[in-house]
C-alpha cells in the first residue's frame, strides 16, 4: 500500500508540475513595443478603449462605417503588440477593429462566441474576423460558426501570417490574405499549401520583406526569418490592401 500511495503520489506531483509549468510558460508573452503603440494611442484619427473582458476596441474618430473586425492574436502575443499596425487599417478604411485577449494568451482555449466581442461595438453591422498565426487558426473556426450560427454577420476572414485548419472552400466569405516573403513560422509555402480551404476567390498579398513578427510591434521572435522592411511599411501596405478589398466588395 505505501508503495502504490507513493506512485499515486508522484504521479500527482508530477501531473501538478506540468500543469504549473505551462501556465507559466503561457504566461511568458511578447509584449508590444513601447513606440508603436503610444502612436496608435496618439492618433487623432482613431480612439482606442478597452473592455471588462481585456479587449482593445480601435475606432474612427470621424467616417465610422458598419464593418468591423474581431482579431485574434497570435500564440502568447500581448493584444497591445498589434495596436499600431491595426490603427492603419482604421485610418484607412473607417472600419472598427477589436483585439482580443485570449484565454491563457492561447487562442484555443478562448471559447468565448463571436458575440462577446461584436456586443462591445454598437452600430456595426458587417464583421471580419481574422487573427495572426494561432489566432488566424482560430478565426477560421469562428469563421464558420458566424456564417452558420444566430450570430454576428460574418462576412468574411482575414489572415496576417496565417492559414484555415478547417474546409472553408464552399463558404461565402469574403477572403484577405496577408503572406509575408520572409515568414520562418507561417511560411509562403505552408499558407499556399492551405489555400485549397478557403474560398476560390480568396485573395492573397505577398508582403515582400516581411517576416512573422511584421504583423505586430513585439520584436523578434524564435524560428522567425529576418525582416527587410520597416514597421511603418509594412502598417501603410496593409492598411492601403485592405482598403481596395473592401472597396471591391461594397454592396
Amino acid at each position: 500500500m505505501r508503495r502504490v500511495l507513493a506512485i499515486v503520489v508522484a504521479v500527482v506531483g508530477v501531473h501538478a508540475l506540468s500543469v504549473v509549468a505551462f501556465l507559466v510558460w503561457a504566461n511568458i508573452v511578447f509584449q508590444g513595443e513601447r513606440g508603436p503603440s503610444l502612436e496608435a494611442w496618439r492618433s487623432d484619427a482613431v480612439e482606442i478603449s478597452t473592455t471588462d473582458d481585456g479587449s482593445f476596441v480601435i475606432a474612427p474618430t470621424s467616417g465610422a462605417t458598419d464593418v468591423g473586425l474581431v482579431f485574434i492574436p497570435g500564440a502568447r502575443v500581448h493584444p497591445s503588440a498589434y495596436l499600431y499596425k491595426l490603427s492603419g487599417i482604421v485610418e484607412e478604411t473607417g472600419m472598427t477593429v477589436v483585439i482580443t485577449h485570449p484565454t491563457l494568451n492561447l487562442a484555443f482555449f478562448d471559447t468565448r462566441p463571436l458575440s462577446t466581442f461584436t456586443d462591445d461595438v454598437p452600430g456595426v453591422d458587417r464583421w471580419f474576423v481574422g487573427g495572426h498565426s494561432l489566432g488566424g487558426v482560430r478565426a477560421c473556426q469562428l469563421a464558420d460558426q458566424g456564417v452558420s450560427d444566430a450570430g454576428p454577420d460574418v462576412v468574411g476572414l482575414m489572415l496576417f501570417g496565417s492559414y484555415c485548419a478547417n474546409d472553408l472552400s464552399g463558404a461565402d466569405l469574403a477572403v484577405l490574405s496577408f503572406v509575408g516573403s520572409d515568414d520562418g513560422l507561417s511560411t509562403p509555402d505552408k499558407v499556399d499549401e492551405a489555400a485549397h480551404l478557403l474560398p476560390a476567390d480568396a485573395e492573397t498579398v505577398l508582403l515582400e520583406g516581411a517576416n512573422h513578427a511584421s504583423f505586430g510591434d513585439y520584436g523578434p521572435q524564435p524560428g522567425d526569418g529576418v525582416a527587410t522592411i520597416d514597421s511603418a511599411e509594412v502598417r501603410e501596405l496593409i492598411a492601403s490592401a485592405t482598403a481596395g478589398f473592401l472597396a471591391d466588395r461594397e454592396p
